[in-house]
């Protein structure tokens, strides 16, 4: 065999693997385009196991997207998120409660959606309730979609109400006053009109919003329970406790809250969306038709009845290696169709105004009332220290109400101990003013 010949045939056989290289190539590029992207997607309670069944839907219009959903049960959720977030490995997308996206992002746990909502045919601002939105806005940015509301209304006895000459709750705090002086007359003295557990403090930040208290002064860096808005509040609640009409006890000295409501030792009580359940199975047939719930009233009128702002939010976490597919689950799962499917799988309240046409919840009494209540909702201050301020507003109302601590003195302390609480905040704004007014000068 000559040279040449030789050479031809080395030639050939180099080509020849070089073809199957490339093929094989291909045929790996081709594979690894072709696999599905996989997003971890975290869920809570009752919702995370909803949720599964309805990201099947999401897959079938979407096939190059697989979503593996884990249920994280409300007790854990906090701390493994927390967890996730320092060691580098949280989910893509997942559910936070709304109070806590101020924490997590100031963490930098979770996506600002600016970029995704300006492009988004699907979700907008105008499509959800105005104070359940601005629950997910901190510093004016959006970190959360709202997926499930919820607020507190007030649960009440209409048969003792019409004894009392009232044919439903009034929508002022002097007349709904004037109603329960009514029912305690009537009713007698050993038995009270509204219960407040002295261990919630939910119903006195309530009472603090419809005052339009701000809560916070200074860009959220100090108390401002001392100024006149929020000791108005105080004022109206306490009234309440001195004249008998509210039981002066915390919660758990109220065994079963359901029975004594039936009893009569009490006929009103704020709650949210679980006690609908909670009361119609509990109560006896007798009182079928003797109770029903009502918007909270104001003390200006029922405008100004304003409540909390509750509910889930969906997000995107930072790090996620896929957040335009991450952002089309968040996407879906806000259609209006999807959540009132989330309605009828786990008994949310959709978060889209949109859904409450629904012929479901327009003909639903309790739902029609909470659609009222949620147009009436004020997002709470937006720091991450929100939940301990609101701890100490429990304690202090503790005291107020039950060692009959002097008001003023009281609502001096909270703010000084909601100062101590936000030094670091204040730290942090001041060193940032600093900062701005350096880059500003050179």
């Amino acid at each position: 065999m000559t040279a040449a010949v030789r050479a031809r045939i080395a030639r050939c056989v180099a080509g020849a693997a070089g073809l199957l290289l490339l093929a094989l190539d291909t045929s790996c590029t081709s594979s690894r385009a072709d696999a599905p992207v996989t997003l971890r997607f975290w869920a809570m309670g009752r919702e995370g196991e909803v949720v599964q069944e309805m990201v099947r839907d999401f897959e079938r219009e979407n096939p190059g997207i697989r979503v593996q959903v884990q249920q994280i049960p409300w007790g854990a959720a906090h701390e493994k998120l927390l967890t996730s977030h320092v060691g580098g490995a949280p989910p893509d997308l997942g559910q936070l409660g709304n109070t806590w996206i101020p924490e997590f992002a100031a963490l930098r746990a979770i996506e600002p959606l600016t970029p995704f909502l300006a492009r988004s045919t699907v979700v907008a601002e105008s499509s959800f309730f105005g104070g359940i939105w601005n629950t997910n806005v901190v510093d004016g940015v959006a970190y959360g979609i709202p997926w499930y509301v919820d607020t507190r209304v007030l649960f009440y006895r209409t048969d003792v109400l019409a004894r009392a000459g009232y044919r439903e709750v009034p929508g002022s705090w002097a007349e709904w006053r004037r109603a329960m002086e009514a029912i305690h007359r009537i009713e007698g003295r050993d038995k009270f009109v509204l219960f407040l557990p002295t261990n919630e403090y939910t119903p006195w930040i309530i009472f603090g919003l419809q005052a339009h208290s701000p809560m916070l002064r200074d860009h959220l860096t100090r108390g401002a329970f001392s100024e006149p808005e929020f000791r108005r509040a105080m004022e109206f609640t306490l009234g309440l406790f001195r004249d008998g009409l509210a039981p002066a006890v915390q919660g758990a000295q109220i065994a079963n809250r359901y029975q004594e409501f039936e009893r009569g030792l009490f006929s009103m009580y704020i709650s949210g969306p679980w006690d609908v359940g909670e009361f119609s199975r509990r109560l006896s047939p007798a009182m079928t038709g003797k109770w029903a719930i009502a918007p909270l009233p104001g003390p200006d009128g029922p405008e100004s009845g304003v409540s909390t702002a509750g509910g889930s939010s969906l997000v995107l976490f930072r790090n996620s290696k896929h957040p335009a597919e991450a952002w089309k689950v968040i996407e879906f799962l806000s259609r209006p169709e999807q959540q009132l499917r989330l309605r009828t799988l786990s008994g949310s309240l959709p978060a889209r105004v949109e859904a409450w046409r629904d012929t479901a919840l327009a003909n639903d009494r309790f739902a029609r009332v909470f659609e009222t209540q949620l147009r009436r909702t004020v997002a709470q201050p937006p720091v991450p220290e929100w939940e301990n301020i609101s701890l100490q507003i429990q304690f202090k109302a503790e005291a107020l109400v039950l060692a009959r601590a002097d008001l003023d003195s009281t609502l001096r302390e909270l703010d000084r101990e909601t100062d101590r609480i936000l030094e670091k905040r204040r730290w942090l704004v001041e060193r940032d003013r600093r900062r701005e007014v350096a880059g500003v000068t050179r």
